[in-house]
């Protein structure tokens, strides 16, 4: 298979912390790679690599067919990158950040106000073009970053967290501007700790954990990866609470999480349901909710890797 972005055996120390520990990757093309791990995971350094911004210690990677090392001046042409915080200029207006940006990059003077212009209207920050934007909200400020990484019409698309700090109303709008870029043929390769995010605009999901690739796949097959449903059950009375967990425990044999009020378990088999109902029932005790569904994306990380992919590791990436 062809890949629009390829990696094999990534290796980069920083000192005593090995970031990356023989990290493989491939992307197609028009496709979008999740990359989901906490922090210190290793996703930022792989971004850094595969953007030209870092030189890997050992392994090989690709983008768009040109190698990372020995051609980065053609990577760079062709590729564009937002990271976890906005680079815009604050003192420029929005129309002067990209304006400038098509400069640099060797657009004439008309062709760079046109490409902000039709920019600035795609991103729904036409009317904030002539303000400083230091005055925009931190969604604006997002969607002007990743505008501003589009000026050079690039074909591979790096998103390093880019929705850290967003409020859920900017979220969803820069996840919004996010799939119109996928149907328009960019490939994307997104890291993020946000896994609702990866369920939502990932094609394909790769699971980092200190340094390594420990799992891959869609959703769907990531989410079969625990062999196990989610049973959950809220006692209609709250002080029934402790005996609902009690019977769940001895109909599963395991110990289920209780919080918020309401009991939850990994079922390995559906029959458990009806042997729960009956013995809840034979306590006379009704469940306002009964449900029993996949497990959630933050379920399969907690499986894979003992916590929860928005909890810190004891190390975070080292910054360059």
């Amino acid at each position: 298979m062809r890949y629009a972005i390829e990696a094999e055996g990534l290796v980069k120390h920083y000192g005593e912390t090995k970031a990356l520990d023989g990290v493989d990757l491939g992307v197609p093309p028009g496709r979008l790679l999740g990359v989901l791990g906490p922090n210190g995971a290793g996703k930022t350094t792989a971004v850094r690599i595969l953007a030209t911004l870092l030189t890997p210690d050992a392994g090989r990677a690709t983008v768009l067919g040109y190698d990372v090392r020995r051609q980065a001046h053609q990577v760079r042409s062709l590729i564009g990158l937002t990271g976890q915080y906005a680079a815009v200029d604050e003192m420029l207006t929005g129309v002067e950040n990209l304006v400038m940006l098509g400069r640099l990059l060797g657009l004439s003077r008309a062709e760079s106000r046109s490409r902000a212009t039709a920019l600035l209207e795609r991103f729904d920050l036409a009317d904030a073009a002539g303000r400083a934007a230091k005055t925009y909200s931190g969604g604006m400020r997002r969607r002007l970053d990743l505008a501003a990484s589009l000026v050079g019409r690039p074909q591979v698309l790096f998103l390093d967290e880019p929705t850290t700090g967003l409020d859920p109303r900017s979220r969803t709008e820069l996840w919004s501007v996010v799939r119109g870029l996928m149907a328009d043929g960019v490939t994307v390769l997104l890291t993020t700790q946000y896994l609702e995010e990866a369920d939502q605009l990932a094609d394909d999901i790769v699971v980092f954990d200190h340094g390594k690739v420990i799992a891959s796949g869609t959703s769907d097959e990531l989410k079969a990866t625990t062999g196990a449903q989610v049973l959950e059950v809220r006692p209609l009375d709250p002080e029934h609470l402790a005996l609902v967990a009690k019977v769940v425990t001895d109909v599963i044999d395991e110990t289920p999480e209780v919080a918020g009020g309401t009991v939850t378990a990994a079922v390995h088999d559906p029959a458990v349901i009806p042997a729960v109902v009956r013995h809840l029932d034979d306590l006379g005790i009704v469940a306002s909710e009964l449900t029993l569904r996949k497990s959630t994306l933050d379920e399969v990380f907690l499986a894979l890797t003992g916590h929860r992919a928005e909890q810190a590791t004891d190390e975070e990436e080292v910054p360059v």
